[in-house]
């Protein structure tokens, strides 16, 4: 049996030689609570940046050792980037030409660092069933066959990969707690590394290592249906059209003790608190693995040892994983969380996903969950589940009823396209591309931008599923009242500020001459322009208010419509057009008996720009 000892720095003759025995580093900020010892095995510290980097060089040696791979040859491998980068790393220094395919999800980061290693890339659709043409495999395998003198890793089924860790991860884990480790975590991708390590430790233990497998909430191995996660590099995924759903040799299911299913907004929001409490800036899956180790050390003791993989850096998720824009279109916990109002709280949704109207009555979604066709009906069959929708999403269709993933949305369908469609036609031949798409954590003026002209139905997201389908101008016109409400602060000489709601308390107190014509206001980070609609200043303005002048867009074209009682606003006072000034002027309802006789109007200065290329009103 192989047996390591701990960790010494070395010289090597090829960048093969750095590959494994990375540190074991300690958990202490965010195991509150917890009494056992939480080791992280940092395998990004590899020379490639990941765990791959064993599977790399191990197939690589056993390649070249069998004969399969020779010298000029070419090394082409279907990966979801980390095993391609090892690979690459690995095989251009011996003198390999290298081609790796991925799947269209894989981050932009991933890509970049393959290129940067002179490696052929081929991007394919993710999600396909196995034995579709575009399947990671499939592609793979013809470029094979088209590439004079490749070898295909083939990782999943590659002996070398298990047997990587079973002669190199586990024995260091062992060595590095002096044999006190008591349970060892990881995800399942390949298997690798749980299979190779795992059986390791139970052989030199005598079976007293547990072995915990990490895996998304919703992947097969644990026993999810398959649908779609956000976190790449672990858990297995099942389209619904896969004939036989084949597991990966690699992965040896009986070294596995138990599973910790760990759902995608647990594994990123752990990504967080690891960076900001830890130091410790790591990949998506290794989120996964830890937020596993966590669940389990709550449950032992003060002498328990627990041992979990993060497979790979936070680096090259930068554009995802720590990105608010990625991680709030999807509804995701943000890194920095919101300062303005959120699609959320705009829309009174709960934690849940559940809409609260008592927290804002004026703004309904259109249903209690959206209305999504699935993919495999007919046109007729469409229609009679139309309703009085004009657009419906279609998601990939699946035996089982659950969440509606908008990884898994597949495009749309518009009710006057399919009227003038065959019955029989299935509604995937008539799809359009797929509705925006605004996250419940995200700032309300980042939903506008993505929006931006677009009429018709979005869909609203919470921790990546669909919550809400809701209409666009709707929700455009309250998040304008909703910054005219509650947002808006009045900035005086001085620089100090008070709410639009103090501003109207101080007029209906001390009169119209309390806030004057061309006052100017803030609204977010956009200065206002007030314009008093005190009585006597004009008798139809202060009935109804005047239509609002607006710059660079038309709010029809744009399918944004003022609220009734709220359409447009007074130019009066200022003396200037509003169109002259370059404002967008949005009014308030007239004041009704009882009430006090002036209300602002507020008008957004646009600076020269459409209105809808800040996000507020179009």
């Amino acid at each position: 049996m192989t047996v390591i000892e701990p960790h010494r720095a070395g010289s090597f003759d090829s960048l093969a030689g750095a590959v494994g025995e990375t540190p074991l580093v300690r958990l202490n900020r965010v195991t509150d609570g917890i009494a056992a010892t939480v080791y992280v095995k940092l395998e990004y510290l590899n020379p490639g940046g990941s765990v791959k980097d064993r599977a790399a060089r191990s197939m690589l040696d056993a390649a070249e050792a069998d004969g399969s791979l020779r010298a000029g040859g070419t090394v082409v491998e279907a990966s979801s980037g980390n095993t391609g980068i090892g690979l690459a790393a690995l095989a251009v220094a011996r003198g390999y030409r290298v081609i790796v395919v991925l799947p269209d999800k894989s981050s932009a980061e991933k890509i970049a660092l393959l290129r940067a290693y002179g490696v052929q890339v081929h991007v394919t659709p993710g999600g396909r069933p196995i034995g579709h043409p575009e399947h990671l495999r499939s592609v793979a395998l013809r470029l094979v066959e088209a590439t004079p003198g490749a070898w295909f890793a083939s990782q999943y089924d590659n002996p070398a990969n298990p047997s990587a860790h079973y002669r190199t991860t586990g024995p260091e884990v062992w060595a590095q707690t002096g044999g006190r480790v008591t349970h060892y975590v990881a995800g399942v991708g390949t298997g690798g590394t749980i299979s190779g390590a795992g059986e390791y430790l139970k052989e030199v233990s005598g079976g007293a290592v547990t072995v915990i497998a990490a895996d998304p909430d919703s992947s097969v191995y644990g026993g999810g249906d398959g649908r779609a996660w956000y976190v790449e590099s672990v858990g297995h995924y099942l389209h619904p059209r896969t004939e036989e759903d084949e597991w990966p040799s690699s992965y040896h299911p009986e070294v596995v003790d138990r599973f910790e299913r760990i759902p995608d907004t647990e594994s990123l929001t752990l990504l967080h608190r690891l960076a900001r409490e830890e130091g410790l800036l790591l990949g998506g899956s290794s989120g996964t693995s830890i937020a596993a180790a966590l669940r389990v050390a709550r449950t032992l003791d003060a002498d328990q040892v627990v041992v979990v993989v993060a497979p790979d850096s936070g680096r090259s998720y930068l554009s995802k994983y720590f990105d608010d824009e990625w991680l709030g279109r999807l509804g995701f916990p943000l890194v920095t969380p919101a300062s303005t109002v959120t699609v959320g709280a705009l829309l009174g949704l709960a934690e849940t996903g559940q809409r609260d109207p008592a927290l804002y009555p004026g703004l309904t979604p259109d249903a209690a969950a959206p209305f999504v066709l699935p993919s495999d009906i007919s046109v007729a069959a469409a229609r009679a589940l139309f309703g009085s929708a004009r657009t419906l999403p279609v998601r990939l269709a699946r035996p089982r009823s659950g969440a509606a993933v908008i990884a898994e949305i597949l495009g749309s369908v518009r009710a006057t396209t399919l009227a003038e469609a065959p019955d029989t036609d299935p509604i995937t031949d008539h799809m359009d591309e797929p509705l925006p798409v605004i996250g419940v954590t995200e700032p309300v003026t980042a939903a506008l931008r993505r929006i931006g002209e677009h009429v018709g139905p979005v869909l609203v997201a919470r921790v990546g599923v669909a919550v809400h389908t809701l209409d666009a101008a709707r929700f455009a016109t309250a998040a304008a009242d909703y910054e005219v409400r509650d947002t808006v602060t009045e900035v005086d000489s001085a620089g100090y500020g008070s709410t639009v709601s103090e501003i109207e308390h101080d007029a209906a107190r001390t009169g119209p001459s309390t806030v004057q014509a061309g006052t100017g206001i803030v609204v977010g980070e956009r200065e206002v322009i007030v314009a008093s609609g005190e009585a006597g200043a004009n008798a139809e303005d202060a009935e109804a208010g005047t239509r609002a002048s607006e710059v660079g867009t038309d709010a029809a074209q744009a399918g944004r419509r003022a609220p009734k009682g709220r359409e447009g606003a007074a130019e009066a006072k200022s003396g200037v057009p509003a169109a002259a000034r370059g404002v967008v002027v949005v009014g308030t309802e007239a004041a009704k008996p009882g009430e006090a006789e002036s209300e602002s109007v507020v008008a957004e200065i646009a600076s020269g720009r459409a209105p809808s290329a800040e996000g507020v009103e179009s």
